[in-house]
């Protein structure tokens, strides 16, 4: 199987990378999805993995298979040096060496209809959200209604769902009705007022700044801290569920559980 027939195949079962364009061009943002490396060499079998792990890459070796799909590009910025001392460099070079392709599946996947940003909105209980940037298919950011509960019960809650341990928490012990989330690094002065203007209880993201956090306070905003990892992991694996019996190749998923 060609690597452009896996990349389309990726494409029309979840989101095209135009819309992760369309998304950095209506926001300001940058991305940097699509086929990474290119082996040249027939696909035979597909690991995914949110990151371009060591783990990732040992687990296709063991497979045999010489695809890996990611969610975080492979290849952000920019790379000067191809050597062993830089982490992102060494992994990009043990996949050329080992023939292995990469295909990186960033804002897109985000952003897409049932994509990680909506996934989180369901394993935080919510159903129809408003979301904050739309696009002309699905979008980012989601404020929607819970079933009423006490804040530190929902923490325990989001504990569970999401399997982590590294979950913190501000805010009084009061009743929750509405969230806010975003997946990933998604608080900004942008996303703060969204919560704020839908009446959030509660806002759940990722990599939050000590201002952003206080903002939210002040606001009445209670806050949950997610790791990274955890935030995106739960719906990128929730896709590789949904698509990984109708691709033309054998999957595995490979799951990163030191960084949940």
């Amino acid at each position: 199987m060609k690597l452009s027939e896996i990349f389309k195949t990726l494409e029309e079962k979840v989101a095209p990378v135009a819309l992760s364009d369309e998304l950095c061009k209506k926001f300001n943002m940058y991305d940097n999805s699509g086929i990474i490396v290119d082996c040249g060499k027939d696909i035979v079998g597909a690991v995914f993995s949110l990151d371009l792990s060591a783990g990732a890459i040992k687990a296709a070796k063991s497979k045999g298979y010489n695809l890996i799909v990611t969610h975080h590009p492979a290849i952000y910025g920019g790379i000067s040096r191809i050597n062993n001392t830089d982490p992102v460099a060494a992994n990009i070079a043990e996949c050329v060496v080992c023939g292995i392709s990469v295909i990186s599946m960033h804002l897109n996947f985000d952003c897409a209809p049932c994509g990680i940003d909506y996934h989180l909105m369901e394993g935080l209980g919510g159903k129809d959200g408003k979301i904050l940037a739309e696009l002309s298919r699905g979008g980012y950011g989601r404020v929607y209604e819970v079933e009423p509960i006490p804040f530190y019960a929902y923490a325990e809650k989001v504990k569970a769902v999401f399997k982590s341990g590294r979950v913190l928490t501000y805010g009084a012990d009061r009743q929750i009705k509405k969230v806010a989330s975003f997946c990933g690094a998604g608080c900004d002065e942008r996303a703060i007022a969204f919560a704020a203007e839908n009446n959030a209880d509660v806002f759940v993201s990722s990599d939050m700044k000590h201002h952003e956090i206080t903002a939210l306070i002040q606001r009445g905003i209670n806050v949950i801290v997610l790791t990274h990892y955890s935030s995106e992991n739960y719906g990128f694996n929730k896709i590789y569920n949904e698509i990984s019996a109708g691709l033309p190749v054998p999957a595995a998923y490979y799951d990163d559980a030191e960084l949940r």
